[in-house]
This record gives structure tokens, C-alpha cells and sequence, in this order.
């Protein structure tokens, strides 16, 4: 079999990758051609992504598979986090720098669109999980504030899709990532009308919305130039980053769910279609676009954002390595004090640390005295967060789940992810780690006829990559520490 290049470039809200995908004889194998720094930039008390930034991050990744590692990619696919968007004006240049979702300009923006169109009657209208930084939220903002800049603005592209813009000069709005705005029917790739009226906003900012796996057209001529690249496809792959890393779950059937584990953690399980229900609405799930028809029904959960807070505030004194983190947290008592990773104080407290304690002093727990006591009661939360999600999913889905699979960068915690198997009292199936940048390297390679299916990208995949096995233990002792947990945390 012919061996084939794919470039996938996998942006997170710390860093982000430009990762070669190569195929041969259903067998994918990755190689990590640049790796660059992703940080929000503060300034006047606001949050923003340097977008242009990225994008020159990008072509240098580009360069570099070419002319340094002499491979010419066959097409090139973009993921990112979802929510955020790009503004630009009538020239189709972008507006300022995108506002980061951690922007608190949207911190009432949820209870003032609620006297518009009211919680209950949203969530059945969209299916979507109540955050307050979702994407109709923020127009709702951006309306308020009366911005200039919004007020010059002829389209709206999310960030991925305005990163495909740069290269291709295609405006497109991709599925998956527009399924994550609040704006979309569930399930379908057509905007509700009802909220854009209700905002007094134009749809036709908003683009034509394209499934994943759409050849979007050819890399622009400045830019092939400044590459040395041939000319070659932009694809709009699954382009929300949980998106493609749910295509890389090496699992056959529907008997699982998922955790996606980086800084954040979504958890739920793939449906042939979206739940919604009042019921459903109170535990706050959200229906999210897939590929191939699928509906990711998960749950955001604050993940590893909580560490790398932590990690960020200490390295004024010292920079941990992650292993001496888990080997500090070993060295304490278990379940000390217990948070829950979802309270709003997590959401951007600068302090990360001292937001911890203040929680556990608030809620009546013992006050984390070390380093090690605050990173252990973040990973026992998070597992016993994960089981409270999934007793949820159980509650509303038929679908038997026997398993969990813990894909993306939390799969190298093997401490996190024994602690999951100790808290659901479900074996975990852990890898691949880089599951965001090879879902998107397989639709990739799908668009362009290299793989047939779904179920043939994650076959190729379970060949290609381990997965290690963590069976639960000390389940009587975990379940009685979960009914403390649960005093303190809501679904």
C-alpha cells in the first residue's frame, strides 16, 4: 500500500502541535513536526487568543514538514477548542483578537439572555449544556456592550474555522464546532432562526455550515510561496478538538463512554441521536455534532485546567514535572477534603490554590496543608466527578455502558486513570494520548478516500496504537468516600 501524508494541526488552550499523520498497510504512524506555546493574553482586564500568532505558528509547522523533515503532506486538517470566534469586516480581515472563553465579560450574560427566551425553553430548542462562555452567550455580550468592532463585522467564523479562512479563503462554519455555539437545531446543521432574532443579531453573519471531512479548497498562493508547499486541500475536519479525539476512540459497538482528558474532560458516550429531555436539561448535558451522523451527549468537566493553575502559580518558587506532582500527591492522606471541579470559583480565579482551600474551608473540610494534599484532592475529584456523570448518563440512556475509554493526554496519568476505574467501578482502556491529532488526521485521510468509514479509521487505529487496561480496586473504600463527595458537588 501506497504510504500517505497527512498534517494535522491540533491547537488546545496551552499549546498547540503540528502532528504527520502517515498511513500505509492500515497502520498510522505520528510524528511531532513543531510544537509552539498557546497562552490567553490579559490585557485591560480582558482575555484574548493571538490569533494571527497562531496561524504563523501554523505555517511554520507547514515549512517545516517540508523542507525539514522532507515530506510533502497530501492536505492539511485544523482543531481547536470550541465556543470562540473570530470577527471580521467587510475587507475579511479579522477584527481585533478573539476574546478567550475565560473572558469575564460573559459572567451575567446567561441570566440576562434567560429573561429573553428562558432556561427551559432553550435547552429543548438546542440541547445544548448551559456554560457561560457558549458562543450565543457571547454574541449576547458582544450585543450589549454595543462593540465597535462587532458593529463592523460581515461574518462570524469559530476559531478553527478561521484559522481554514487564513489558508484557504474559504468561509465555512464546520459542523462540530458549530454545534458547540447554542446556535444549532440539535442534530442537525441549521441554525435555530428563533435566536438570532431573539439577539437582534443577522444570521447571514453566520456561514454556511459544512460536515466534517469537507475539502474546504487549496492552500492560497502566498502561502504555498512561503511554505514551499504544493498545492494541496485545507479540510474541514471534525474541527472541535473533542470531535476528532471521539473518532480516535478505538472501540467497536456502543457499550463505552469517553473521556476526553486534557484541560478539560468530556465525558459521555456517542448517540445515533441527541437526547434532550427536561430531565436531561436539569443535569446540564450537552448534544454536540459528530461525524457520520453521531451525537457526542457529554458532559464538560473542569479537567487538568485545575493542575496546570496549580502547576502555573507554584513555578514562581519551583516548576514541578508532572511525574513528581502524582509522586507528591502519593505521599499524603487519601480524601482528605474533596472539591467539586465544576464550581464556578474554578473557572478562572487566578489563584488557583487558594480558590482550592477557600472551598474546602466554605464547605467544612479540612484545609489542604501541602502542595501534595491539593493536587491529590484534584485527582481523587475528578474520578469521583467522572462517576457522578456517569450515573447521570446511566439515568437518561439505554445505552449499557461495561467500559471506559480515557483518550487524549489524561491517558498518561496512570494515576488519574486507576483512580477512574477505582471511583466508576468500570475497567478503563487508556489511549491513545494523541487521539485529538489522529481523529483528525483520519478525516483527513477519509476525505481524501485513503480510509472508507468510521468504523474502518478506528479499526487502523486499535492496530496502530497500545492501550493499557486499569481494572478497579478498593471499591467498597471509594464508594463510601463518593457519598461525602457528593455533599459537595452537583452534576
Amino acid at each position: 500500500m501506497t504510504l500517505r501524508h497527512f498534517l494535522a494541526f491540533d491547537i488546545g488552550a496551552s499549546s498547540g502541535r503540528a502532528i504527520l499523520g502517515s498511513i500505509s498497510n492500515n497502520q498510522l504512524a505520528l510524528k511531532e513536526i513543531h510544537r509552539f506555546e498557546n497562552q490567553m493574553i490579559e490585557e485591560n482586564g480582558s482575555y484574548f487568543w493571538n490569533i494571527l500568532n497562531l496561524f504563523e505558528e501554523l505555517k511554520k509547522g507547514l515549512k517545516k514538514c517540508i523542507q525539514e523533515f522532507d515530506i510533502q503532506p497530501e492536505s492539511i486538517g485544523i482543531d481547536t477548542w470550541g465556543v470562540d470566534i473570530a470577527l471580521l469586516d467587510k475587507k475579511g480581515e479579522i477584527i481585533g483578537l478573539p476574546y478567550a472563553y475565560r473572558d469575564s465579560r460573559t459572567d451575567n450574560a446567561m441570566d440576562e439572555f434567560f429573561k429573553i427566551i428562558p432556561a427551559k425553553e432553550l435547552y429543548l430548542m438546542t440541547g445544548i449544556q448551559f456554560m457561560q462562555f457558549n458562543t450565543l452567550f457571547q454574541l449576547h455580550a458582544y450585543k450589549r456592550d454595543r462593540s465597535p468592532g462587532f458593529e463592523k463585522t460581515t461574518d462570524i467564523l469559530f476559531i478553527p474555522d478561521a484559522l481554514c479562512y487564513l489558508f484557504s479563503g474559504i468561509k465555512k462554519n464546520e459542523f462540530s464546532v458549530a454545534s458547540t455555539s447554542q446556535f444549532l437545531i440539535p442534530g442537525k446543521q441549521e441554525y435555530e432562526t428563533r435566536l438570532f432574532d431573539a439577539l437582534g443579531i443577522n444570521l447571514n453573519l453566520m456561514q454556511e455550515i459544512v460536515l466534517p471531512g469537507t475539502l474546504l479548497g487549496p492552500i492560497k498562493a502566498d502561502i504555498l510561496e512561503q511554505t514551499g508547499s504544493s498545492s494541496i486541500p485545507v479540510v474541514a475536519v471534525a474541527t472541535h478538538d473533542t470531535a476528532s479525539a471521539i473518532v480516535a476512540v478505538p472501540a467497536s459497538g456502543r457499550n463505552w463512554a469517553y473521556i476526553s482528558s486534557g484541560t478539560w474532560s468530556l465525558m459521555g458516550i456517542e448517540s445515533d441521536h441527541p437526547l434532550i429531555s427536561e430531565e436531561i436539561q436539569k443535569l446540564n448535558f450537552t448534544n454536540e455534532g459528530g461525524v457520520e451522523g453521531t451525537t457526542r451527549f457529554l458532559k464538560n468537566i473542569m479537567g487538568l485546567w485545575l493542575l496546570q493553575e496549580c502547576r502555573r502559580i507554584w513555578s514562581t518558587e519551583r516548576t514541578y514535572t508532572w511525574p513528581e506532582m502524582v509522586e507528591m500527591s502519593l505521599s499524603t492522606e487519601p480524601f482528605k477534603c474533596l472539591i467539586d471541579p465544576d464550581a464556578r470559583e474554578f473557572l478562572n480565579p487566578g489563584d488557583m490554590p487558594a480558590a482550592i482551600s477557600q472551598f474546602c474551608n466554605k464547605t467544612g473540610q479540612r484545609v489542604p496543608e501541602s502542595h501534595g494534599e491539593i493536587i491529590r484532592a484534584i485527582f481523587e475529584s475528578l474520578a469521583f466527578k467522572y462517576r457522578l456523570t456517569l450515573d447521570a448518563i446511566r439515568g437518561v440512556s439505554k445505552t449499557p455502558i461495561e467500559k471506559i475509554h480515557i483518550i487524549g493526554g489524561g491517558a498518561n496519568n496512570e494515576l488519574l486513570c486507576q483512580y477512574a476505574a477505582n471511583a466508576t467501578n468500570l475497567p478503563v482502556y487508556a489511549g491513545p494520548a494523541e487521539a485529538t491529532a489522529i481523529g483528525n488526521i483520519m478525516m483527513q485521510a477519509k476525505a481524501l478516500g485513503a480510509v472508507s468509514s468510521l468504523e474502518k479509521i478506528r479499526e487502523i487505529i486499535f492496530q496502530s496504537f497500545e492501550t493499557k487496561i486499569y481494572y478497579p480496586q478498593d471499591a467498597e473504600l471509594w464508594n463510601a468516600h463518593y457519598k461525602r463527595f457528593k455533599i459537595h458537588a452537583t452534576i
